[in-house]
């Protein structure tokens, strides 16, 4: 089956290099893609009975979160907070505790935010237009896309670090630099309209197995962007900071750099940067808590 995929992946080359963008790409591509993710499926939570809610949770997790990080905490928030209302309704510290060990929680916050405009402006009803779901904390262009194609089967083009490397694999093979201006018409062509929910899953899939046998390709993406290290990070510091005043309830700025003994200048700056950010409230007795929203 590999040798065949392959084989149609050098003919796809072939037929762009020759032709560019011409409707015999589409079928061909479509049929390798649907191919790699038939032999190698992935099993995710949040594509089991899939509704708006589940969605719009599972893309804001994935936002910056590999999917196997994501797959053990989505059934454990999805049973804490069900649905927009109760979302809504959550204190934020709750929120928050459901949300830790996925990092950036600035998303976090995002997400209760977004779950009370939903609920407030929208009846709890999540609005299937990319450009309302753009207006939401967090939500930019991709993210609001793939939200649609996943939640209401809707024929949007989008592009993520998956989606862009089985398609420089397959039509820049050999370029050292691919803007996204170039793949974004290889995109609209080859989506499988009948479908999208399905393609998006399957492109996707095709991704991660292109990623682990070549190199990642999307590398090769102006887009990409090498994540930094988290160990001795300030986003470590950050999330350190927020589990020590989850378990305390609160806590006073000498008592968390003692017991975390990092860079007290760090500290001090992390706590000034989430009490900005709306994460953390300052009594008048100088003890930091999670802000109740």
């Amino acid at each position: 089956m590999e040798e065949i995929i392959d084989k149609t992946i050098a003919r796809l080359r072939h037929i762009y290099e020759t032709r560019g963008l011409c409707t015999g790409i589409a079928p061909l591509f479509q049929q390798a893609v649907y191919d790699i993710a038939l032999q190698h499926p992935r099993k995710l939570p949040w594509r089991i009975s899939p509704s708006p809610y589940t969605v719009f949770i599972s893309e804001i997790m994935l936002q910056q979160t590999q999917a196997k990080r994501v797959a053990e905490k989505f059934p454990l928030f999805i049973k804490a907070f069900p649905d927009f209302y109760t979302l809504s309704k959550a204190d934020f510290h709750d929120v928050l505790r459901h949300w830790s060990g996925l990092g950036y929680n600035r998303r976090a916050l995002s997400l209760h935010k977004s779950a009370r405009i939903i609920v407030s402006d929208y009846r709890g009803m999540l609005p299937a237009d990319p450009n309302l779901l753009r207006r939401l904390p967090g939500i930019g262009p991709a993210t609001a896309c793939s939200i649609c194609a996943f939640a209401f089967n809707m024929p949007v083009v989008f592009l993520e670090t998956n989606i862009r490397a089985v398609l420089i694999h397959a039509f820049f093979h050999d370029v050292p630099k691919v803007a996204d201006a170039s793949l974004y018409p290889l995109a609209e062509l080859c989506l499988d309209r009948t479908s999208p929910s399905r393609w998006y899953n399957a492109l996707m899939d095709a991704g991660v197995v292109i990623k682990q046998l070549h190199r990642n390709p999307s590398r090769k993406s102006c887009a990409y962007r090498r994540q930094s290290t988290f160990e001795g990070s300030r986003r470590q510091l950050r999330g350190k900071i927020l589990q020590l005043i989850i378990t305390e309830g609160s806590a006073r700025e000498e008592i968390i750099m003692r017991n975390l003994r990092d860079d007290p200048h760090m500290v001090k700056q992390c706590l000034i940067d989430l009490s900005r950010e709306g994460f953390l409230v300052k009594d008048e007795k100088g003890n930091y808590a999670l802000s109740d929203m």
